[in-house]
């Protein structure tokens, strides 16, 4: 189950990110990154954030918690920046907001040191789901309290922006060498084994189940909400049956 939380307060933007979210306050008085609706990529990337971070989270990696965060067409008229309003006036609605990690800091691979296994399992998760942005301009990655969190998966599952082309789990996936963590994943062969045999049909069901039906379907390449639904899943069953190719792109 995702909670839903409804936005009280605008805190301050994240302008190093590039489709402008931000922390928020929700009415159970907690502080939300909130990915929203009205950006660039619209909901495909609310989806693939979605998607990800609960993938992500039930293969055991560290990430903050995934909520839905309810915009009233009220909030925001006072805010004084055209752009951010325009923003919010574009996500009024359902969007999609994770836990901030108060005082976290950005992972630098120069300086912090990742082990092996954990390093071939990110960048196995990142493969599975087509991330192209935890490289090292932007690694998308903190270190909260000592351990290691995933953060920003709305850079995945990049195939959904263009159903018509396709959707093969066995795709090519070069920009994987791009990764942050590649000189350190020399162990992808058993991360493949691990990871792989947490993973099912049911599993995907369940967490692609989770998306609210008005962010599917937007660009009418389906008949129903269902059959996007149904896109989604197929393609992740297919993508984990090919783990092994994407395996071997990585080594390659």
């Amino acid at each position: 189950m995702i909670s839903t939380v409804h936005t009280t307060r605008y805190v301050m933007p994240l302008r190093e990110g590039g489709s402008l979210p931000a922390i928020i306050e929700a009415d159970d008085k907690r502080l939300y990154v909130m990915k929203f609706r009205g950006a660039g990529q619209g909901v495909k990337a609310l989806i693939a954030e979605l998607i990800g971070g609960e993938i992500a989270r039930h293969l055991g990696f560290h990430v903050p918690e995934i909520v839905f965060g309810q915009l009233d067409a009220s909030f925001g008229r006072i805010e004084g920046d055209e752009e951010i309003q325009d923003l919010l006036k574009a996500s009024t609605g359902l969007n999609l907001a994770v836990s901030f990690l108060p005082e976290a800091i950005t992972f630098d691979p120069i300086i912090n040191k990742v082990d092996p296994l954990l390093a071939s399992k990110i960048v196995w998760l990142d493969s599975f789901l087509l991330n192209v942005d935890r490289t090292t301009r932007n690694t998308n990655m903190l270190i909260w309290k000592g351990d290691l969190w995933l953060i920003d998966h709305g850079a995945s599952l990049i195939f959904h922006h263009n159903w018509e082309n396709g959707f093969s789990g066995a795709r090519p996936f070069q920009l994987i060498k791009k990764h942050v963590l590649i000189p350190h994943a020399t162990r992808l062969e058993e991360a493949d084994v691990d990871l792989k045999s947490l993973l099912s049909r049911e599993l995907f069901e369940s967490i692609v189940g989770l998306i609210p039906a008005e962010w599917l379907n937007v660009d009418k390449a389906f008949e129903s909400t269902e059959a996007n639904r149904k896109a989604y899943i197929d393609f992740l069953v297919s993508r984990l049956e090919y783990s092994g190719e994407f395996i071997k792109e990585v080594l390659s």
